[in-house]
């Protein structure tokens, strides 16, 4: 039962997120008010649980709470955060921008690189079940390929088998026979390994910086001036003057493979 409200929820939220990114002014984009209604009362219907309704809504409100970590971890936006921060760090503005500033473009970063996923998502699973031609289990079955596909693309196939190898599952013959229990881990270990190697790459010229702006201090004798008074306008400078923002934002849109 609460395997299965899982997988509702996660559903309807995709399902909304698509309807934002998608940029088709149809009337089959985004499902209405009244469409979300009728949602709501076909997942009461064809509830086979025997549960009271205020123990439902309980279970629905604490289900929705495990939500943003779900959709954080099965998108890019663990990656791009995580190069967002080390940008930050390496220009040593402290919280500049703010922390509201970097998830919030990381979000959206996450909703540009994830536009056609969850389209595809609206298309094979969301409008199918509004429109009653298909049932709430084939629906999420069919939601949830396109996210799957999009998590085989960015996993290394050394995490997948290792995950195997914990779980003392027998090596599958298909991607399809992969449970997405299994998946998720090991997507998730493999945007923090690529999310560290692009922050690393990115750090390097910052550092160069502090080298440079150190050596020189210390050959003219200002050994009580810290480098970082120096270094860090220039970081500024140098990262305005390349567009840093623009080429960070195309680094980690092309580093899924582009849109």
């Amino acid at each position: 039962m609460k395997a299965r409200l899982t997988c509702l929820v996660v559903f309807v939220t995709l399902a909304l997120c698509a309807a934002s990114a998608s940029a088709d002014p149809s009337p089959d984009r985004m499902p209405t008010l009244s469409q979300m209604s009728s949602l709501a009362q076909r997942i009461d219907a064809e509830s086979t649980g025997t549960l009271a309704t205020p123990i439902k809504i309980l279970l629905l409100l604490t289900l929705l709470s495990i939500v943003p970590a779900m959709l954080m971890l099965t998108t890019a936006f663990t990656r791009i955060v995580i190069v967002l921060a080390f940008i930050r760090r390496a220009l040593t503005t402290r919280n500049i921008p703010p922390n509201q500033v970097v998830v919030g473009l990381a979000l959206f970063l996450s909703l540009f690189v994830m536009a056609p996923t969850m389209q595809e998502i609206n298309a094979r699973g969301i409008q199918p079940y509004l429109r009653g031609s298909i049932g709430a289990e084939e629906a999420i079955e069919e939601g949830v390929q396109p996210l799957r596909e999009f998590m085989f693309g960015q996993t290394r196939e050394s995490d997948l088998a290792f995950f195997l190898d914990m779980g003392g599952i027998e090596e599958p013959e298909t991607k399809a026979d992969i449970p997405t229990y299994v998946l998720i881990p090991a997507f998730v270990i493999g945007e923090l390994t690529r999310a560290f190697e692009l922050g690393f790459v990115l750090f390097l010229p910052f550092l160069m910086v502090d080298l440079v702006v150190a050596s020189v201090l210390l050959s003219m004798g200002m050994i009580m001036l810290p480098p970082v008074m120096i270094s860090a306008p220039l970081k500024i400078l140098l990262f305005v003057l390349v567009d840093g923002w623009r080429l960070v934002a195309e680094s980690l849109v092309f580093s899924f493979g582009g849109v």
